[in-house]
């Protein structure tokens, strides 16, 4: 017997080996059924999955044999692999010297017949093969079954290569998920402990306005406490707004039945405590089943905006439809409205069109933005149909069975 010769990149496909996680994991259909496949193609008793580590091999999936692995020094496919780009063709083992006495011949499965063909990464590196096995030797080996075992061997690479995206896929999403975590904590701890020195200044502005205002007439100061008032105020509002983001641009997303209509009609109550803005809906005869966190906090951004920006009276105008595979929505009120020019800004996080007052911090459409795709859907911003004043914007959400 001789034994296999390590190959010259041995530490190099070892770690291409590792990488697919797979080693010692249990059956897996997939596998199975190519090993099923390549012994009825090579009409075959045997055939294996066998990947090849520092000490043995190990088979993924092993039809017509119970090992499940055996030392490196006797495998086969230890001298397979040192001819990537060549099936390793045996006729008939005990005339091979290389074999002649290997136990896996004179004893246990009694290998007569091998062929093997390396599963090679794309890199290059042979970390295995497919292989077929029989317990007589056999004299032909055609063409035809050739190729469809190194077809067969492919699509064993294939499912290892998606294997391996799939687990780095987890482990990024894992870290994402300690990132996501981390950045959360760090928001809701940012906040509380701005808010207090906030609180605290305010505190400070309004005792000074109250009980020293008569010694400050008549000069500057008042102005100033106020402009520091409205800086307090857009402060807070920034920090309101971002922890806003973080919480629901993380949270889960679950589906429940709810009235569209309802839901705005209450938001609007919530937001416009003066009643100043009219709604006429479109089309609301009908219950959705969707993510109510998120159809609430779009519409509340939408209606906040209108109630900043728009002079009384405040009308609004919300249309719904639906298809097979969206609920579409659009938003209309009768404001100044946004020039196109800017159109491509007023997405993006804290940009702002008004320069003046504390009353934008670009964080409410860009919050609304962020949900409307996470849902699966697009928002977009355009031209009212009828011509006139305004803003109009179009959102549609994914249905929940496409929703992935």
């Amino acid at each position: 017997m001789i034994k296999p010769t390590i190959p010259a990149n041995e530490e190099e496909r070892l770690k291409a080996l590792q990488s697919f996680h797979i080693l010692d994991t249990l059956a897996e259909d997939e596998y199975d059924a190519i090993t099923r496949i390549a012994a009825d193609i090579c009409d075959t008793p045997m055939a294996l999955v066998s990947l090849v580590d520092e000490q043995r091999q190990w088979f993924k999936s092993h039809f017509g044999i119970d090992a499940t692995e055996t030392p490196r020094d006797l495998a086969f496919c230890a001298h397979a692999i040192n001819d990537p780009d060549n099936l390793l063709v045996v006729p008939d083992a005990k005339a091979d010297e290389r074999f002649s006495d290997n136990p896996l011949v004179i004893g246990g499965p009694k290998v007569q017949f091998y062929a093997g063909a390396p599963l090679n990464t794309k890199d290059g590196f042979s970390i295995g093969t497919l292989c077929v096995i029989d317990t007589k030797p056999r004299e032909q080996f055609t063409t035809k079954q050739y190729e469809a075992l190194r077809f067969l061997a492919n699509q064993v690479m294939a499912q290892l290569e998606l294997r391996r995206q799939n687990y780095l896929q987890l482990v990024t999403n894992k870290e994402l998920q300690a990132k996501n975590d981390q950045l959360k904590h760090f928001t809701y701890r940012m906040a509380h402990d701005m808010k207090t020195p906030l609180h605290g200044i305010t505190s400070l502005v309004g005792f000074m306005k109250e009980d020293y205002l008569h010694l400050l007439k008549n000069t500057e100061i008042p102005e100033w406490l106020d402009t520091i008032e409205e800086r307090i105020y857009y402060m807070e509002s920034m920090i309101r707004g971002i922890t806003q983001y973080i919480k629901i641009t993380n949270a889960e997303v679950c589906f429940e039945k709810f009235a569209p209509q309802k839901k705005i009609e209450l938001i609007a109550k919530e937001v416009d405590a003066a009643n100043k803005i009219k709604i006429v809906f479109d089309n609301f005869g009908t219950e959705i089943n969707h993510s109510l966190p998120g159809f609430e906090q779009i519409f509340r951004n939408l209606l906040q905006n209108s109630l900043k920006f728009c002079e009384d009276p405040i009308n609004v105008w919300i249309g719904f439809k639906e298809d097979q595979d969206f609920y579409q929505f659009t938003f209309e009120d009768n404001g100044e409205g946004i020039p196109e020019k800017y159109w491509h800004k007023v997405f993006v996080m804290f940009e702002t069109l008004h320069k003046s007052g504390p009353k934008d911090t670009g964080i409410g459409l860009a919050t609304s933005k962020s949900i409307v795709e996470r849902l699966g859907g697009v928002i977009t911003l355009g031209h009212r149909p009828n011509g006139d004043k305004g803003v109009y914007f179009h959102f549609t959400l994914l249905k929940e069975n496409l929703f992935t």
